[in-house]
């Protein structure tokens, strides 16, 4: 499959973002990603995700949603990784920037989120509801959207947990619950965290594939 893999940089108000805009030919959607406390678009688990998303015909945008200044001020803080606000506003540019490249503006749009990233994803199908058609949480952190913005989502909403990761799957749990969106649990029976075990990776791949290829034509 023919594929086109640019640089993004993404005007984002107080920020320049940057980014990896994969687009393969013919592309049935793009899927943006938004990592997770502590990762950036380097991510070895997101970009496997992502590799495998390109090979069904999607498109990818890997981007970083700090600034290499700010990711030095995090790594010794840990405070930009949950400023929520901040990382939706960011999330929520590059949804705008999607919309009107040129190689992306005819596409559906979903959003892939870890860990915080997934908060940050989520604030982003809020304030856009008429461009993010699916969202997919990969061991996230959705209850740190909050209330308001889980209740204002209207995009389909897959969380994907380890069955082994007991605290975030009780968090997955309680944040559904205030979901007003279509949304399904998917428990990698054995997986932790980081979905390290052999097949869990794979696993989430499978099933954010899935819901992501059928976001253009199933919630219209």
């Amino acid at each position: 499959m023919t594929t086109a893999s640019r640089t993004a940089r993404i005007d984002a108000g107080d920020a320049t973002l940057v980014g990896d805009l994969v687009l393969p030919e013919n592309a049935q959607g793009v899927v943006g990603f938004a990592h997770g406390s502590g990762s950036s678009r380097h991510s070895p688990r997101n970009r496997a995700v992502a590799g495998d998303l390109q090979e069904s015909g999607l498109g990818t945008l890997l981007l970083d949603l700090l600034t290499p200044q700010e990711d030095r001020v995090d790594r010794g803080t840990a405070g930009l990784r949950f400023d929520i606000p901040l990382l939706g506003r960011r999330m929520t540019a590059a949804v705008d920037w999607l919309g009107e490249h040129p190689s992306a503006a005819r596409l559906p749009v979903g959003l892939f989120g870890a860990s915080t990233g997934a908060a940050a994803a989520l604030v982003a199908a809020a304030e856009r509801p008429g461009l993010v058609r699916a969202v997919v949480s990969r061991g996230g952190r959705p209850d740190l959207a909050g209330d308001e913005v889980l209740a204002a989502v209207r995009a389909p909403v897959l969380l994907v947990v380890g069955g082994e990761d007991h605290q975030v799957l009780r968090l997955n749990e309680e944040a559904a619950a205030r979901l007003t969106a279509p949304y399904r649990i998917h428990v990698v029976p054995g997986a932790t965290h980081l979905f390290e075990e052999p097949g869990a990776l794979e696993e989430v791949a499978a099933v954010a594939r899935d819901w992501f290829r059928h976001m253009s034509f199933r919630w219209e």
